[in-house]
């Protein structure tokens, strides 16, 4: 290279390149924090958030009254009528500042005067109302309006788990111990994925039930015979009773919390990638992540839990007034609400 371009034209070109590098690391870093003040929007996970879950309670929650509310759905899932109907539905409600726990079992056969049906009707109206605008989340929404009617509480969080999901997870930890209060035997427990099948002309469809049968006192159960422990409604006597099931089925909630609150089921690392990809799949919610581990981290640090139960607030009106089975409180809501309440206290 000839001295004058030497002299002249090289410091020209390497002033370019280092602008040029310097234009491309900026517009890299803006690119990064942009990208990454977007997923803390989305996921709630801040430094000062993940720094929290760590060390203390983590993001900041929304409450009421020093009270957190979290409505749990269950549905079947699958394809056949009736999937998206509410097999189960549950209010955790936490007082984050005693670190207690109340579990508030919802009958699924309430009447809604909003609805002009039953509540577990719910996630499947908004559902559909959802699909028709192009949007989803319209099932979490009106199940929390209907829930908060109910009970006469706001609602601050949804959760729905899929049947299937709830299965696999309790597998991935080995099982859940459930004491059983009371033996019992459910002749027509509905056998999955016959739901529709003719019975080769069998008028009682016989085929698509079997008898399912369980035994007093504590008992191991894998994933597949801890949801049929929650969801039977056919079995004799009182456990036949909506209410009976509603009590399984806490049951089966409290014994999970109890065994995922041991360091050991989320052991080793690839069973923790297991259970959050089974809760991916197997749920929806309205929480970002940090809620989401917030809450979990706040069940799992619970030093008391109680159940709550509204049986004795309800009652079955004749059958022509609604012209099926229906439950409605036997005074007013403004008396089950107050009674929700003391019971909280």
């Amino acid at each position: 290279m000839q001295p004058k371009l030497k002299r002249v034209y090289l410091p020209k070109i390497r002033t370019v390149v280092v602008l040029g590098v310097f234009a491309a690391l900026v517009v890299l870093v803006t690119k990064a924090a942009l990208w990454s003040m977007r997923i803390m929007a989305e996921t709630g996970l801040t430094p000062i958030t993940v720094a929290r879950l760590a060390l203390d309670t983590g993001t900041p929650l929304k409450s009421t009254d020093n009270r957190t509310n979290l409505l749990v759905l269950g549905i079947g899932g699958g394809t056949h009528p009736g999937a998206d109907l509410t097999d189960t539905m549950l209010v955790v409600s936490l007082d984050l500042g005693r670190r207690t726990m109340a579990m508030i079992s919802i009958p699924r056969d309430i009447w809604s005067d909003t609805l002009q049906d039953k509540i577990n009707s719910a996630y499947h109206y908004g559902e559909e109302k959802s699909r028709e605008a192009g949007k989803t989340g319209g099932g979490l929404v009106l199940s929390k309006a209907i829930v908060e009617e109910v009970i006469g509480m706001p609602i601050h969080y949804s959760l729905v788990i899929d049947f299937s999901g709830f299965r696999d997870m309790i597998d991935l930890v080995g099982g859940v111990d459930v004491d059983v209060a009371t033996a019992f035997t459910d002749p027509e427990f509905p056998v999955a994925g016959k739901e529709d099948d003719d019975c080769q002309g069998d008028p009682k469809f016989r085929c698509r039930y079997q008898a399912l049968h369980f035994d007093a006192g504590r008992q191991l159960m894998d994933g597949e015979r801890a949801l049929m422990y929650a969801r039977s409604r056919h079995a004799e006597g009182e456990e036949g009773s909506d209410f009976a099931r509603s009590r399984r089925q806490q049951d089966v909630l409290v014994a999970l919390k109890g065994k995922l609150s041991h360091p050991s089921s989320w052991l080793p690392p690839t069973r923790t990638i297991q259970l959050l990809s089974v809760l991916d799949r197997a749920t929806d919610t309205d929480m970002n992540i940090g809620e989401f581990l917030t809450i979990g981290k706040a069940i799992a640090k619970t030093k008391e839990s109680a159940t709550i139960s509204v049986v004795d607030e309800l009652v079955s009106p004749p059958v022509w007034l609604y012209g099926r089975y229906m439950l409605v409180p036997a005074e007013s809501y403004e008396s089950l609400h107050g009674y929700i309440k003391e019971k909280l206290q």
